[in-house]
């Protein structure tokens, strides 16, 4: 017996597809005439290249971060922690005004409105979230050690601080911040950002 036709579609630009209606209506909003309809295919194929509208997102996801999110992990590599602060704010301000991208970042707009019977999407991308945040934490933990960020600076503050800007950039940018106007809240997100020369005080400006 035959096991049935072939697949007549091209899946990656069918998951490019699905990317983009996830990431301008999140989880919840996408529903599956839209994703059908956006990616040139019917229901029946859907499952069966995916499995269900809860693995084509978590496709999607992967799909976003290997590339419009790929900046992230370029920026880890970056050779000081101020670089890599920098590489991420500006990489996040290139994707959220790109005029081809939705407005907004899909790992916070995709698990918005989210019900219990999403619940399992949701948890996804907080533990997603919170793997990059770790990350990033890491990495300052390294610069620390490396003498490129000062003692008294918190690794685990710092990579927060860096998530909470890109976060609220996300929000901003979802209500039509424009590119001027998330670059000038990553200037002042910059001046912020701690000197690797500051030492404690020195004892020795005590009185004797």
């Amino acid at each position: 017996m035959s096991r049935g036709r072939p697949r007549e579609f091209d899946v990656d630009r069918a998951l490019d597809q699905a990317l983009h209606v996830f990431w301008h209506k999140g989880f919840e909003g996408a529903t599956l005439p839209d994703l059908t309809a956006a990616m040139g295919i019917n229901r029946p194929s859907l499952y069966a290249a995916f499995g269900s509208k809860e693995e084509l997102f978590r496709k999607a996801l992967d799909r976003y971060a290997q590339g419009p999110a790929a900046f992230v992990r370029e920026a880890l590599t970056a050779p000081t922690a101020r670089d890599v602060a920098r590489h991420l704010f500006d990489g996040s301000v290139d994707l959220l005004t790109h005029p081809r991208n939705p407005r907004g970042c899909l790992m916070v707009q995709g698990a918005l409105a989210c019900g219990t019977a999403a619940d399992s999407v949701r948890q996804e991308l907080v533990s997603r979230r919170e793997a990059g945040e770790e990350a990033i934490r890491k990495r300052f933990e390294r610069a620390q050690a490396e003498g490129d960020l000062p003692a008294d600076a918190d690794p685990a503050d710092l990579a927060r601080f860096v998530v909470t800007v890109i976060r609220g950039m996300a929000v901003e940018a979802t209500g039509g911040a424009s590119r001027e106007e998330l670059g000038r809240v990553v200037e002042l997100a910059m001046r912020a950002w701690p000197d690797a020369r500051r030492r404690r005080p020195s004892n020795r400006s005590r009185s004797p």
